[in-house]
């Protein structure tokens, strides 16, 4: 019962964080409406936040959640195309994030969920010899404040920039 518990409590805690993940320019989402395969469809997100849907027409889905997304198509379909329409949306494909500095590759790079700032400096080839361990920046996507000064367990986000400074001794 115990090991039960446990588990249903990680589900929820995993999928409280999938829900409030936010959609970005350049996720790439997969649309499914059940029993209607013309509706179904990959598509990624536009510099401007916004997808191209059938009968729809262009959505403005920046900053929204997955569960918003498909409350919003399941209401448009339902609205004189379909009755009572399912709509299952999942990412594909985050958009990047991207690692700069003392890093051997700087680039950007897919994002995988559950990154670290120490994973995100491993698939960017390591540190150079120069880099500093405690001098890491990190900016969030969509975010005007300067970036914030981070260890090397933080977790990192779809479109995040960081910035590994040089050590100077």
């Amino acid at each position: 019962m115990a090991t039960l518990l446990f588990f249903c409590s990680a589900v929820s805690a995993e999928s409280s964080t999938l829900s409030d993940y936010r959609l970005g320019s350049g996720d790439l989402l997969s649309i499914q409406v059940f029993g209607e395969e013309d509706l179904s469809m990959e598509i990624r997100l536009s510099d401007a936040g916004t997808i191209a849907y059938p009968f729809l027409g262009e959505l403005r889905v920046l900053n929204m959640t997955i569960g918003n997304l498909s409350k919003m198509i399941e209401q448009g379909l339902g609205d004189g195309y379909l009755l009572d329409p399912h709509v299952s949306i999942t990412v594909v494909e985050y958009r990047q994030f991207f690692i700069n500095g003392e890093v051997q590759e700087p680039g950007g790079y897919p994002y995988q969920p559950g990154l670290t700032l120490q994973k995100a400096v491993a698939l960017a080839g390591g540190f150079t010899e120069r880099a500093s361990k405690s001098k890491l920046f990190v900016s969030h996507d969509g975010e005007t404040t300067d970036p914030r000064l981070v260890q090397l367990n933080t977790l990192i986000k779809p479109g995040d920039i960081i910035t590994i400074e040089q050590s100077f001794f």
